[in-house]
């Protein structure tokens, strides 16, 4: 069956309809790659740049040649590479926890529901009213003395103090519950009718038919990790142990335009991974079709 579109086939075969519609696909086509990649491309193209060309001629393409060494400069002399690797840690940790702490919370709330699930459903929904820097001072207090430790302990400049607040994230929660919502009930029903238990169930279906949810949480959990600065400054105040995303500001004014462009464009290039990793994940129900014969 052809699709329906808001110009008819017919109406797509006269000439004036054609010449129309495709220079409005290359405008937008253009502006987009405009507003979207111009960034990221100047970014790239300046981190090769030296610092008086950027200046003087920030959109020429290269007047005096490249200068390659920018590249290594911001890796090894101003430690990108320490930083590069601690957020590598944290977004890692970050992720983790997030996806599990997620998925096993939507799962109990939406596959085994309990008879108080409409409690803890209401319960989680309401912290999001709860702004996040209200949280801040109570949610420190809680890192510089944690419970269940000794007397003196605490999780400063400790990876845990970064990965666990960040676990505790009640939209993705309710937005892997409400995908599981939708998933066919017959599936489940077929599962346990073949002796299949509350963690096989969840390890078995569960999780192969959300494949398109697992990844969107992915993303917003790695990319959320990668560019927070507040939390991640203040319970990491040891430089060792800092991120990009605290670091880079810290030795801006130290650094050379040119070699912190770069380092800038080094950060950048997980997020884009992700993006390019991840960008099928958005537009298919990987794992959805055929769950359910009829």
């Amino acid at each position: 069956m052809a699709e329906r579109t808001i110009i008819s086939a017919s109406e797509r075969r006269r000439t004036g309809n054609r010449i129309g519609m495709s220079i409005t696909h290359v405008f937008l086509f253009v502006t987009l790659v405009i507003a979207g990649l111009g960034p990221i491309l100047w970014l790239a193209k300046s981190a090769i740049t030296p610092t008086q060309d950027t200046i003087q001629q920030p959109f020429a393409l290269w007047p005096n040649g490249m200068d390659w060494a920018n590249l290594s400069t911001a890796w090894n002399d101003i430690h990108i590479d320490q930083y590069f690797f601690n957020t590598i840690v944290i977004a890692l940790g970050a992720w983790f926890t997030q996806l599990f702490i997620a998925t096993t919370a939507g799962y109990a709330l939406s596959v085994l529901r309990p008879r108080y699930a409409p409690i803890l459903n209401a319960l989680v929904l309401a912290t999001l009213f709860i702004p996040g820097i209200v949280l801040l001072v109570p949610l420190y207090l809680t890192i510089v003395n944690p419970p269940f430790l000794p007397d003196g302990a605490n999780l400063l400049n400790n990876y845990l103090a970064v990965w666990l607040p960040m676990g505790a994230n009640a939209f993705n929660i309710l937005l892997v519950k409400r995908f599981f919502d939708n998933l066919p009930r017959e599936v489940f029903e077929a599962a346990k009718t073949d002796g299949a238990g509350p963690f096989r169930l969840f390890w078995s279906v569960v999780l192969p038919m959300s494949k398109p949810i697992l990844g969107v949480v992915s993303v917003f959990a790695i990319i959320a990790a990668w560019k927070d600065y507040l939390w991640p400054m203040l319970v990491l105040p040891n430089p060792v142990v800092q991120p990009l995303s605290v670091r880079l500001p810290a030795v801006q004014s130290q650094t050379e335009l040119d070699v912190f462009l770069a380092a800038l464009a080094i950060a950048t290039l997980i997020p884009i991974a992700m993006f390019l990793l991840f960008q099928s994940v958005f537009l298919r129900s990987a794992g959805l079709g055929g769950a359910v014969k009829g």
